[in-house]
């Protein structure tokens, strides 16, 4: 059971999954720190002399009661700062010297027999810091340190609502006159906003592996197939050719009526319906590359040809897809993005004679809500649903669609984002909106009833926002044309870098 990650080198100080795979340089993580410090240094609440501040890592849990260990995945602030991938880890950073020290937990001499023990010092040069020492010995260096404030990470995910952990160890009470809870969890959350080259170059990265997955994917579906073998080749290949151990969420295979379930493919439906003549297919999924994420949603028909109906949904989405991503710039903000895939969604609709109206008194209604409730996209890097989407100042909206958006932020250089409108056939919205007089009038309720069952259509990219624009990251057929022809021609290779 027992496999050995992936340092190649660990005198090169990268880590890789191998020859074909991406090499992540220790440098990311020196950087990273560097950042931390200067906005902490730049905080006058933090004492200029020192401060230091204390993460504690992921712990590897088992499974229930039982001695069985899920295969570990480092928590994400802690694998932003140090990039270490044990756990029972914890890091301490010296905020005025930027010096590190590392705490890996003591193990006895038997724990040999089931995995490799290296000494404090293998690991120093592993992920290039100052020094490695053991945990039961946090207390008596943090002694030695003298620390003027012990800066703690406090605070709550705007996202979940649950808080993160705090360093816990033995002899913290000795430090409860100097430990601030309050000034961390700002600062580095607003350091992962930003995502540095480096940090672009893995995204780039998985971006490229989970794309070519898609392609594979597309490319092997056939009514008649089970759902889950479609997330089971896209895993393969993740992992066999890409080095993902992990995905960045649970996989979404949903086709036929499932295709309108936002996050469809959970333990009480597990991707396991049957394709069938006819379907649409929305399947999102994404890879994950040493804690560095992906989200990609592809939508097709499962035979490989588009209905002159999926074809016109189809494009509803494409167009405000595209209408966003050729928006997006720095001093942008993001709640008026929603608004234009919105306004391309509805206008689309109207074309096809589903909506009847003026598509501005619709948006006055939020009729754009009841096609696609959730938010236009939400920030990614070492969490799918990054962090720093509502920072202190910031509300959420109460308004229908536009309370599920994740941020509600002005676009800044550096940003990572997915964008996802979507165009959905959800029965309890339907039917909510066939109620209310004030959507109802938009309404033609003939067509409607014959688009029952369609289920719905995401498309899902994930982009940089650069100086002047974005940089799109995913590299999938879109079009219509391009699916089909994907779908219809196996021997076609298809890609930026193929």
């Amino acid at each position: 059971m027992a496999g050995k990650m992936a340092f190649q080198n660990t005198t090169a100080n990268y880590f890789s999954m191998g020859s074909e795979t991406l090499k992540v340089p220790m440098s990311l993580f020196s950087l990273n720190r560097q950042r931390l410090v200067k906005s902490l240094s730049d905080n006058p609440e933090v004492p200029n002399t020192g401060a230091v501040l204390l993460l504690e890592g992921g712990k590897q849990e088992t499974r229930y009661c039982t001695p069985m260990e899920p295969v570990f995945r480092q928590e994400s602030f802690f694998h932003w700062l140090f990039g270490v991938v044990e756990a029972d880890w914890f890091g301490a950073l010296e905020v005025e010297s930027g010096r590190v020290t590392l705490f890996m937990p003591r193990l006895h001499p038997s724990f040999a027999m089931w995995s490799e023990l290296h000494p404090p010092e293998h690991f120093a040069v592993k992920y290039n810091v100052d020094r490695v020492r053991y945990t039961d010995e946090i207390a008596q260096t943090l002694s030695d340190l003298k620390p003027s404030m012990l800066l703690l990470l406090n605070g709550v995910n705007v996202d979940s609502g649950k808080y993160c952990k705090e360093a816990v160890f033995t002899g913290k009470e000795k430090f409860n006159d100097v430990i601030d809870r309050k000034l961390l969890h700002p600062d580095i959350t607003e350091c992962r906003v930003i995502k540095t080259p480096e940090e672009i170059e893995v995204l780039r990265y998985v971006n490229q592996v989970s794309s070519k997955a898609h392609c594979e994917v597309m490319r092997a579906v056939k009514p008649g197939m089970l759902e889950y073998q479609l997330e089971s080749l896209f895993k393969h290949h993740c992992y066999s050719i890409g080095g993902c151990r992990h995905c960045s969420y649970t996989c979404i295979c949903g086709t036929g009526v499932n295709s309108a379930v936002l996050h469809y493919g959970h333990a009480g439906a597990p991707n396991d319906r049957k394709i069938e003549e006819g379907d649409m297919c929305l399947f999102d999924m994404g890879g994950e590359y040493y804690c560095f994420t992906s989200d990609i949603t592809c939508s097709f028909p499962a035979n490989g040809k588009f209905t002159p109906t999926q074809k016109l949904i189809y494009n509803a989405v494409y167009r405000a897809s595209r209408a966003v991503l050729s928006a997006v710039k720095p001093g942008i903000n993001w709640v008026d993005m929603h608004c234009l895939a919105e306004s391309a969604i509805l206008s689309a609709l109207v074309g096809m004679g589903l909506l009847l109206g003026n598509v501005e008194d619709m948006m006055r209604v939020r009729m754009g809500a009841v096609f696609m409730p959730h938010g236009l996209g939400h920030f990614m890097g070492c969490d799918v649903h990054d962090v720093g989407g509502y920072p202190e100042g910031t509300t959420r909206s109460t308004e229908p669609g536009l309370k599920s958006l994740r941020t509600v932020r002005t676009l800044q250089e550096g940003m990572c984002l997915t964008i996802e409108p979507g165009c959905y056939f959800i029965a309890c919205l339907l039917d909510k909106a066939l109620s209310d007089p004030s959507q109802s009038c938009f309404i033609n309720k003939d067509m409607l009833e014959t688009l029952r069952g369609f289920g719905g259509v995401r498309i899902e990219d994930d982009i940089i926002v650069t100086s002047s624009g974005a940089e799109l990251l995913t590299d999938v057929p879109r079009t219509v044309q391009e699916i089909e022809e994907w779908m219809q021609n196996g021997n076609k290779t298809w890609g930026k870098n193929n």
